[in-house]
């Protein structure tokens, strides 16, 4: 009675969005099945507004058959919301209480784990050169789509959004003026090339993919809000498999390893930030 109750409560449209995310696991290789079931729908719904398709059996076909649609839809459902040094208060704790650790270490490795366009990347790489370890440090950037990555590899922003992006900087304690970092181009600004010297970019899905060496820190901000909770749980394992003992787990301000079978591996550094420190094992 209950196993036929709960299936009356799947709805059609849940049915084809079920369908269409196996489908394009099965034919592409991408698995989006255990990501929020509302980003999800939202997102398909934007896709078949913008495309002025009537219902989402029809898009699964078109998804099929149009490898080029399909990658637009894989732009959809990436999660590219992002700005340089966003929650200054963030980069002002991690400033102020993990940077003199780092301190301690001869070599540094960083991994930015849903990297988007990269404006994250580059405020830790900026800050990272005035607390003076950008030289000893290796910065990892992954993401799994490859449109975004290669902006981030660029490093190529809209003019339109350096103020908000300056006023970023200075509420996160820069040093510097934000503007000795980029060059201004007609609307748009590129950033100087010296700070992509320790950015290493590549690929990598966490939904599919392994561990990613043994990190000193893993930022993975505003990512995980996007998974359900099982998913959410296999990556933080993900994160603390690749951590090193002692190490920094840095997720966003809606985000908790509270629920995650792996929070027993954590404790709090700086709680209203969500960073976590991995303890130490023998």
């Amino acid at each position: 009675m209950t196993k036929n109750k709960t299936k009356e409560r799947i709805t059609n449209e849940e049915i084809e969005i079920h369908l269409l995310l196996e489908a394009i696991n099965m034919k592409y290789g991408y698995d989006f099945r255990n990501y929020s079931s509302a980003h999800m729908k939202r997102r398909i719904n934007y896709r078949m507004s913008v495309e002025g398709i009537v219902s989402i059996t029809e898009m699964q076909h078109k998804i099929l058959y149009d490898k080029g649609f399909f990658n637009l839809v894989l732009s959809d459902f990436s999660i590219n919301v992002t700005e340089m040094f966003r929650d200054p208060s963030f980069y002002r704790a991690f400033r102020k209480d993990v940077i003199p650790i780092l301190k301690t270490y001869p070599f540094i490795r960083i991994w930015h784990a849903g990297c988007a366009t990269g404006e994250e990347i580059y405020s830790m790489a900026i800050l990272l050169k005035e607390e003076g370890l950008y030289d000893r440090a290796q910065i990892y950037a992954t993401d799994f789509n490859k449109i975004v990555l290669q902006k981030a590899k660029d490093g190529i922003y809209p003019l339109s959004d350096i103020k908000e992006y300056t006023h970023n900087y200075q509420q996160a304690g820069g040093k510097s003026s934000f503007s000795d970092y980029y060059i201004a181009q007609y609307d748009s600004v590129i950033f100087e090339p010296s700070l992509k010297k320790k950015i290493t970019f590549a690929e990598h899905n966490l939904v599919t993919d392994g561990v990613f060496g043994e990190m000193h820190v893993i930022i993975c901000r505003n990512v995980l809000i996007y998974f359900n909770k099982e998913l959410q749980s296999r990556v933080i394992k993900l994160f603390s498999d690749s951590l090193s003992n002692g190490c920094f787990l840095c997720l966003g301000s809606k985000e908790s390893i509270e629920f995650s079978t792996s929070s027993g591996r954590f404790e709090e550094f700086i709680n209203n930030e969500k960073i976590y420190q991995k303890k130490y094992f023998i």
